[in-house]
């Protein structure tokens, strides 16, 4: 996206990659139909150490501004759930999309390209080979590995002397253990909830897994995760007044009847077996059912982790937004050094607001690159 807005701005442009194919990540994205941006976006909906950041590139370069891009090139899209647009047919459109326009600009594209030691000598950057005036750090972060991610980035920023947020995974399933590995036991179940964590909530499904939690919900929530902090799951608002109402209807059913009315059965069995309420439900004071209802709205569990780089979706942390301008996404103290993307300290919420970010930040570089090029 950098490439392609520099060089159709004037600008000679070498892309450098040591993948042997461009846009990995692209391909796998939205189960192959890449979630490629979302009608919502706004500043408030990405984590940084400064929230205020990402404001001068999103609105610059918008959502509406990608769309555009993507219909002018006949690519045909549709919405799914929460502003979440994906391509009709492929993810392979959208990397072709930036191909075709990065040829439009005359940029050069070096795939299988080692990329070795940076130097800055002079004013100019010599990397593999090659020397120019400016470079862009549009390296991602580690996130699945197996796609040949790495924490370049982050080197690069060391050498030049960047601040680097400490990274970690993001959009990643959270794992449990101790007692609640009896949530491990219902692998395959999945219903809407409410996942929390501290002031974040995020009304999506979860998903119990044999390692613990998956899902949008808890994809979403785990970004807000801190170790050693607890997460709590809404079930059923209403429960207090479903048992009250299952207690009254049958009362000689026991609690697990009432949980399946409300719950995938499987995890009504292991929410009955953690409550542990043997009586019939007419024989269960008010209060005992209070306690239950209070499960099902506030299920306080206690992430021992999460699994790692090799499943999260996006990095947080990353090289520190006070090392850059919020406008062209340059170093302030290395003068003609960028860095975009993932690379930065700036994390989305899951359904293509990470992507937007990536066009977005691309986009400032890449016309203040240009601009700066026709500046002399």
């Amino acid at each position: 996206m950098a490439a392609a807005a520099a060089g159709n701005a004037g600008a000679k442009v070498l892309v450098l990659d040591h993948a042997s194919e461009a846009g990995k990540k692209i391909l796998i994205s939205g189960g192959g139909r890449c979630n490629f941006t979302n009608l919502n976006i706004a500043p408030d909906c990405y984590l940084s150490d400064n929230p205020h950041f990402v404001k001068s590139a999103l609105s610059r370069y918008t959502q509406w501004d990608f769309l555009s891009l993507v219909e002018s090139h006949g690519i045909a899209w549709h919405e799914k759930t929460l502003g979440q647009l994906f391509c009709d047919e492929s993810a392979r459109q959208i990397v072709q999309m930036l191909l075709d326009e990065c040829r439009r600009g005359g940029v050069t594209i070096g795939l299988s390209t080692p990329i070795g030691e940076i130097a800055h000598r002079d004013g100019r950057f010599q990397v593999a080979g090659a020397t120019a005036p400016r470079l862009v750090i549009a390296t991602g972060g580690p996130s699945i590995p197996k796609m040949g991610a790495t924490g370049r980035a982050y080197a690069i920023a060391a050498q030049f002397g960047l601040t680097v947020i400490k990274p970690r995974p993001a959009l990643v399933p959270l794992t449990l253990g101790g007692e609640e590995r009896l949530f491990n036991e219902i692998a395959g179940v999945a219903c809407p909830v409410e996942a929390r964590a501290g002031q974040a909530r995020f009304n999506e499904a979860a998903l119990f897994t044999h390692k613990g939690l998956s899902g949008p919900a808890i994809l979403q929530i785990s970004s807000y995760w801190s170790p050693g902090e607890p997460i709590s799951l809404c079930l059923c608002a209403a429960a207090s007044d479903a048992l009250i109402e299952a207690k009254r209807r049958m009362p000689r059913a026991h609690l697990k009847a009432a949980l399946s009315e409300l719950l995938p059965n499987r995890l009504a069995d292991a929410l009955a077996a953690r409550i542990g309420l043997a009586a019939p439900l007419g024989d269960l004071p008010h209060a005992e059912l209070e306690r239950a209802a209070a499960m099902l709205s506030d299920l306080t569990l206690h992430p021992t982790g999460t699994e790692g780089f090799a499943k999260a979706e996006v990095t947080a942390g990353g090289i520190a937004t006070e090392a850059l301008s919020s406008k062209t996404m340059e170093a302030r103290s290395i003068p003609g050094l960028y860095a975009i993307g993932e690379a930065v300290d700036v994390t989305g919420w899951l359904g293509g607001y990470n992507f937007q970010w990536a066009w977005s930040s691309g986009a400032a570089a890449g016309k203040a690159i240009a601009e700066a090029v026709r500046a002399g």
